[in-house]
Formats: C-alpha cells, sequence, structure tokens
C-alpha cells in the first residue's frame, strides 16, 4: 500500500488544524478569566489587586531580596532572630518592642502559608537564624490566595518546621489571633475568619509542637476576650494589633524565644 495517500491525508488534518487557530491578534484581544467572587466585596477587590504577584512573584521573593543580600552573616554570638508572617508582623516594628536585639522582620502583608514556603530558604534558612517565629494562618483561613482547608495550612506549617530542623534552626510557631467584629470596618474580616477554625488550627500547632520538640506560643489566650473575640482595645480594625496588642505579644515572644534558644543548645 502506498504511504503516499496516507501522507496527504495527515497533511490536510494538520493544515486545516492550524486553520482553525486563532489569529495572534484574535488571542490578544481575548480576555483573561474574572476571578472568582468569594461573596466578599472587600476580599474580592484586594485579590484583584494582587493578580501581578500571584503571576509574577507568588512568594514576593524581590520583596526582601537586596535586604538579604546588605545582611552582614552573623556573628558566633548572635541570637539571630527571623520573624516570618503576614501583615501583623510585617506592620510590627520590632526595634520598637525589643530595642537593641538582633530580631529581624521578614513579614509580607497578605501573605498566606503557601507563599511563605516558597521564600522560606531565602527570607529564613539563608539568613542563618538561631530561632525562626512564624506567624500565619489568618489570611489562609480566610482564602486570601483560594479556599484553603486546615490540613493544607498544617502541611505547610509542617513543611516549614521540617526545613528549619534540617538546618539546625530553633522553631517557635504563634497560635493564629481571635479577630472581633466591634467596628462597622471589622465585619467582612472577621467573618472571614471563622472562630472555629481558628481554633482548631491552633490546637493542631499546640500538638504538633508538643510531639516534636517546637515552641507553641500562645498569643490567642492574651488576647481575647469573654465573648472568644480579639479585646476591642487590641485592634481597631479587628485584626491588626495595637501598639497595645503588640506590647503584649513582644512580652510573649520573648520568654518563646529564649525558651526555643535554650532548647537549641542543650540538643
Amino acid at each position: 500500500m502506498s504511504v503516499a495517500p496516507i501522507i496527504r491525508t495527515l497533511s490536510q488534518l494538520l493544515l486545516a488544524s492550524l486553520l482553525s487557530l486563532p489569529s495572534l491578534p484574535a488571542l490578544a484581544q481575548q480576555t483573561a478569566p474574572a476571578i472568582p467572587s468569594t461573596g466578599f466585596p472587600g476580599l474580592d477587590q484586594y485579590r484583584a489587586s494582587r493578580v501581578a504577584i500571584y503571576t509574577d512573584d507568588f512568594g514576593q521573593l524581590a520583596r526582601y531580596r537586596e535586604a538579604n543580600a546588605a545582611l552582614a552573616p552573623p556573628t558566633p554570638s548572635e541570637n539571630r532572630i527571623v520573624f516570618l508572617g503576614d501583615s501583623i508582623t510585617d506592620y510590627w516594628k520590632l526595634p520598637d518592642y525589643f530595642p537593641g536585639k538582633p530580631y529581624i522582620n521578614r513579614g509580607v502583608d497578605g501573605q498566606t502559608t503557601p507563599e511563605m514556603l516558597v521564600r522560606f530558604r531565602q527570607d529564613v534558612i539563608d539568613l542563618h537564624p538561631k530561632v525562626v517565629v512564624m506567624l500565619a494562618g489568618t489570611n489562609d483561613i480566610a482564602g486570601v490566595t483560594g479556599r484553603t482547608s486546615n490540613e493544607d495550612i498544617e502541611a505547610n506549617y509542617a513543611s516549614m518546621a521540617e526545613l528549619a530542623r534540617a538546618h539546625h534552626i530553633g522553631v517557635v510557631f504563634a497560635s493564629v489571633l481571635p479577630v472581633h467584629n466591634y467596628t462597622h470596618d471589622a465585619e467582612e474580616s472577621f467573618a472571614l475568619r471563622p472562630s472555629d477554625r481558628i481554633l482548631a488550627l491552633n490546637k493542631w500547632l499546640k500538638d504538633y509542637c508538643a510531639k516534636n520538640g517546637f515552641v507553641y506560643l500562645d498569643y490567642f489566650s492574651s488576647l481575647v476576650d469573654e465573648r472568644g473575640m480579639l479585646k476591642r482595645d487590641l485592634a481597631d480594625d479587628g485584626l491588626h494589633p495595637t501598639d497595645a496588642g503588640y506590647k503584649i505579644m513582644a512580652s510573649l515572644a520573648e520568654k518563646a524565644i529564649q525558651k526555643a534558644l535554650a532548647e537549641n543548645r542543650t540538643r
């Protein structure tokens, strides 16, 4: 049997397929699919504002790249600590609360645990701290980078903890903070963060630390009121601590850091 008819048939099919493809100008004119609505206007607007971040630099490695390059290696006696987290850490002016301490802020506004995992090597491991203090999870629960189960959040926590341990970095896991809706501005933020999910994640964190020899930093118990919400005077927007809130957190964080340093020395 001659192969010529078969080749002609294949060529015709290939040509037909190519002709059916839209032209480059037509492709350029096609609009990108809209981001799925979460049902929360504020969150939808925030997610839309971050499309360039999610597509071009998901972990936001560019945020601290230059600062990391300019940072000198720690001295042998230096108790360098890295605070890794989201906006609650990002807005925390560490030198005001830990004067003279070699504590490095690597918080990024709006981040979730998968984003922190992406930059964990650059912003934690490569800085050679003795301890990392991680405060995360609240934006995962809120769905900032998409719907996320507690099990997914826990897996990201565990991955970061295992990376830290492999590099002889002490681990402090901070509890997720409570939230409140005592002000109008706090209502959506509060609705996005159900208390049962916060409590469940904190229970897992506490148990995980106990089982694996890490330090659990319980901010929640010192910031929560009798209604199970963040104390009104500790956050104007229901989420981000005021100066009074950060002062409470600083005292608790320092105790947890000293405990982690002491445990590292005995290993």
